[in-house]
């Protein structure tokens, strides 16, 4: 089922909700490896056809588009009168505003620009009845009360289907530019630490291991460096100075520069959260908040040593996110070791969650990690909104 309108799509939630009949949510899928799949029996509702901007007001910086544009197509029309609104989501030419804001996801640039939900200033939502929900408006400082909205975001749909999102926008930068810097022996902890600590932050910082077919650059022998810098001309010019003699001081003396395509190699780092080797990989994420980023990489990568995986590690310097991605030769053998593997992962990081995998194992595993403190208030929620299971039944946290 592809609604061509938000009435329709009410419509057909409302209908599924009567006889009973269970809906799973599409939009671009390329979150399709986060969570569990939607037990079957169910009808598919995809939200391709929910493509319109209904409102672009540049200079009040919002828009209103429906949920099932694409992140690409919407950043394209907001670029033409100079703004953005950093999702920093992977495949954001198939990805779609709805099913972003859905899945809650959490960019690398977050620390800069705050997350995606923090841009949500009004939605439309199609609840489990086909009630059509409208909250916030085209206005800044609307709400007042409960901000509905934003509990959508995060709810993977099982509280209402995002059927339109009115959004902030901020300034797009004018500049960008990417380093990748080969790591020497006994240098990544000096680096990584010089680059946090910088005067001014930069847009995102990485330190890579492996995901050379996804990845620009090549590893030393600690891995590689890669540093986004955006701003006007003379903020990168004053950046990239303080950039390189931090690395310089730190040991690494190699450095690439890009200017050109500085954009697209950041994009290609995003996709590879979530970028599969068919169905002999499985990949987490997991948060290093106030704990070394560096030995829990390190730990990670000696744990999928043990079990005789190959690991790419993806670590997000400014915001202490970690991407392991394990793979083995093909799926036989990924199968024969990734539920010991996942266990025992679990162990030392029970707050990993699986965010990409086309392995048939992978809905077995523990894939949201360890229960939330507010588990049994989701519950709640999810009991009122939908008290049927209508929607996404089974997709998020603990069953719901």
């Amino acid at each position: 089922m592809t609604p061509s309108s938000v009435e329709e799509l009410s419509d057909v939630v409302a209908s599924c909700n009567r006889s009973g009949e269970r809906i799973a949510i599409e939009g671009g899928n390329t979150l399709a490896g986060m969570g569990v799949p939607v037990r079957a029996p169910y009808a598919h509702l995809r939200t391709a056809s929910l493509t319109a901007v209904v409102e672009d007001a540049p200079t009040d910086l919002v828009v209103a588009a429906q949920g099932g544009i694409t992140l690409r197509n919407l950043a394209t029309q907001l670029a033409a009168h100079g703004t953005h609104i950093p999702f920093d989501a992977p495949l954001a030419h198939q990805a779609t505003l709805g099913g972003t804001l859905a899945a809650g996801w959490l960019g690398p640039r977050r620390h800069l620009y705050g997350r995606p939900r923090d841009y949500v200033i009004g939605s439309v939502a199609v609840l489990a009845d086909g009630t059509i929900a409208r909250a916030g408006g085209m206005v800044v400082k609307n709400v007042s009360g409960y901000d509905m909205s934003r509990l959508y975001v995060g709810a993977f749909g099982t509280l209402g289907i995002i059927a339109q999102a009115n959004m902030k926008t901020t300034a797009l930068p004018p500049h960008a530019r990417i380093f990748i810097a080969p790591l020497p022996e006994g240098t990544r902890r000096r680096a990584l630490a010089s680059v946090v600590s910088l005067r001014i932050a930069p847009a995102a910082a990485f330190w890579v291991e492996g995901f050379h077919q996804s990845i620009d650059g090549e590893d030393g022998h600690e891995g590689r460096l890669i540093v986004l810098l955006e701003g006007s001309a003379a903020l990168l010019e004053r950046s990239t100075r303080d950039l390189r003699s931090a690395l310089g001081r730190a040991g690494v003396p190699e450095t690439q520069i890009l200017d050109t395509g500085a954009r697209e190699a950041f994009g290609r780092i995003v996709d590879a959260y979530v970028s599969c080797l068919g169905e002999r990989s499985v990949t987490y994420r997991i948060s290093a908040h106030g704990q070394s980023l560096v030995d829990r990489v390190l730990a990670a990568r000696l744990l999928a040593d043990r079990f005789e995986l190959r690991a790419d590690t993806l670590a997000d310097a400014m915001n202490d996110d970690i991407i392991l991605r394990v793979s083995d030769l093909d799926s036989h053998a990924l199968g024969a070791k990734i539920a010991m593997f996942d266990d025992a992962f679990h162990d030392d990081e029970p707050g990993a969650t699986v965010v990409a995998g086309a392995h048939p194992q992978r809905a077995s595993l523990n894939v949201w990690g360890e229960l939330p403190d507010a588990f049994d208030r989701m519950r709640a929620l999810k009991a009122r909104f939908d008290p049927n299971g209508t929607l996404n039944p089974g997709r998020f946290i603990g069953g719901i």
